[in-house]
This record gives C-alpha cells, sequence and structure tokens, in this order.
C-alpha cells in the first residue's frame, strides 16, 4: 500500500491573508515534498475561504509535482456539465494531478439554499451528477435524461489526462455517504473520524460495494487529520485547539493530532494501521506558524511514513 501524505488549505485564520503569503505558502509545500494540496469548499460564507477550482485552477500552473483535491466540493450546488468540463480541463492542463472529492455539503451550510437547491434533494443530485459526469468524461455524444439533469447529444472537450475519466472520491462519515461510497465511487475521503471508526467506515464500503458488484481500491481511503505540533498535546490544544469544531460524541483528541513529533506521528500510524493510506493534514493554530508547523511535518511525518515517489 502507498501512504501519501498532503496538505489541505480549508478556513484562514486571518481575513486579510495576503494572496502573495498564500500562494509562497504552497510554494514551499511543495519544496518539501508534500504529496498533495486539497482545498475545502464553502460557496457562502464571511470567512476566508478561496474558490478551490478557481485557486487549483491558478496554482496548477506554478506547481509541478504536487497532486490536486477538493476536500470536499459541493457538488449538488453545481451544474455537472459545467463542473465536468471545468474539472476535465484542470486534469488536462495538469497532466493527470486532479483527485476530485465530492460531498452533499454541511448541514449548517447555506450554499445549496443561496443556489436554488433543496437540500432534501442533495442526495439524489449528487448520484445523478456523478453518473453524468463518468460518461461524460468517457463517451461521446451522450444522451442523459434524469430527474434534475439532461443532455441530448453532448460532447465535451478536452477529456481529462488521466485514462478512463477522473477518480471520484467521496466524503462523509455517515452511513449514506459509505453506501455512496461503495456504489459509486473510487475512494472514501473522511474528517473528524477516529482510527476505530476509520476501520469500521472501511469494512462497511467493502460490503455496500459488494452487494453493488463493485470494489473500492485498497489504497483509496483517505483521512484528513487536523494537526499542530508542541511539546505535548495539553500545550498544543492550548494554542490550536479552537481550530477544531468538536463533536459531541467523541473527544477532538481522538480524531486530531496534536501533541509532539512522537505523538502526531503514532496518531497518522494508528490511522495506517485501520486501513487508511492517504492523508490530508490540516495545519491549525495561527497562520504565521504554518510553515513551520508544515515543516516539522514534512521531517517528522512525511519522511519517515510516506511511500516514496516511483
Amino acid at each position: 500500500m502507498k501512504v501519501r501524505i498532503g496538505i489541505a488549505l480549508g478556513q484562514w485564520p486571518i481575513k486579510d491573508a495576503h494572496a502573495d503569503a498564500i500562494v509562497d505558502l504552497v510554494d514551499y509545500f511543495e519544496a518539501l515534498d508534500v504529496d498533495s494540496l486539497w482545498m475545502s469548499d464553502r460557496l457562502v460564507t464571511s470567512q476566508l475561504i478561496l474558490e478551490p477550482i478557481t485557486f487549483l485552477s491558478y496554482i496548477a500552473g506554478r506547481l509541478r509535482k504536487m497532486k490536486l483535491g477538493t476536500s470536499t466540493l459541493v457538488l449538488p450546488a453545481r451544474n455537472p456539465i459545467v463542473l465536468a468540463k471545468e474539472l476535465a480541463t484542470l486534469d488536462f492542463i495538469s497532466r493527470g494531478r486532479l483527485f476530485p472529492a465530492f460531498g452533499l455539503g454541511g448541514d449548517d451550510s447555506k450554499d445549496l439554499q443561496a443556489v436554488g437547491v433543496y437540500k432534501k434533494e442533495r442526495a439524489a443530485r449528487a448520484d445523478e451528477a456523478i453518473a453524468l459526469m463518468r460518461r461524460l468524461w468517457t463517451e461521446e455524444n451522450v444522451t442523459f435524461e434524469g430527474k434534475f439533469y439532461s443532455v441530448q447529444d453532448v460532447t465535451i472537450m478536452p477529456r481529462p489526462w488521466q485514462k478512463n475519466g477522473l477518480p471520484i472520491w467521496i466524503g462523509g462519515r455517515s452511513q449514506a455517504a459509505m453506501r455512496r461510497t461503495g456504489r459509486l465511487g473510487d475512494g472514501w475521503l473522511v474528517s473528524s473520524v477516529s482510527p476505530a471508526e476509520v476501520d469500521a467506515g472501511i469494512n462497511a464500503i467493502r460490503v455496500y460495494a459488494d452487494e453493488a458488484g463493485r470494489q473500492v481500491p485498497e489504497d483509496h481511503y483517505g483521512v484528513l487529520i487536523p494537526f499542530y505540533f508542541a511539546a505535548d498535546a495539553d500545550k498544543a490544544f492550548e494554542v490550536a485547539g479552537r481550530s477544531v469544531r468538536p463533536r459531541a460524541d467523541i473527544s477532538v483528541g481522538e480524531f486530531t493530532a496534536f501533541g509532539s513529533p512522537d505523538q502526531v506521528r503514532a496518531k497518522v500510524q494508528a490511522y495506517i494501521a485501520a486501513g487508511a493510506t492517504k492523508f490530508i493534514m490540516r495545519p491549525c493554530g495561527p497562520f504565521e506558524g504554518w510553515r513551520e508547523q508544515v515543516g516539522i511535518l514534512a521531517r517528522e511525518v512525511i519522511q519517515p511514513l510516506q511511500t516514496p515517489a516511483e
């Protein structure tokens, strides 16, 4: 199994983050041999969250090695024909470095309402969009009649650089998300879960995939993990604990990697033991410290745990 470790950039902790500082930080990530860059998605927000497709399209021209991902793109909020074209173009121009992960949007998000989509329809829209996009990426003269989307004799070019279209990763820790991964997805990307929950989720997805007559590749299980290095976990939480959204049913410490390098590395190893091989590490704490934090991550976690590129 190939262990690969990337970085997530979601909400910026300061609203006036300068564009040059953001781009310079990404350049620094690639110099550290970080595997991939992942952008979160929120259309309607007062927080500083960059639109992922726009930003990744810009940054793809600067990067030469890092893969590019969405973690996760709110699929029901977008027209799948336009989205299929955008993602195919980005994958083509980046020579096959794009790995989109799709979700339904958070329960507290206003994105769907803002674009005129009923929340009760979001799951059915996502399923239909995935089926349509797969055909648009691999077929010519596509005719599709669905409940929400219909096209007649449509072809999009360029096709994705990756053969057989883009791999589709599904986000979410609900049983419905696991079932969707088994039925329709090429991988599972989950956040705010413990290693034990990852183990249970992978087993559930295998069952759902088997029921659908499919297989999800064994190295296509990924986890997003907030991290922060300090002398120990308590000191790390003092500085960066507010950067993590809590869960009511388990402690924040169960799904974060906070503490000394040994503690952070051990937490990633626990997820590897549970069956995950792809990791998206989200730096926490003040923005001014992210460069140092990722530097420690590269030295103490990425170098010893990541499978070398072929």
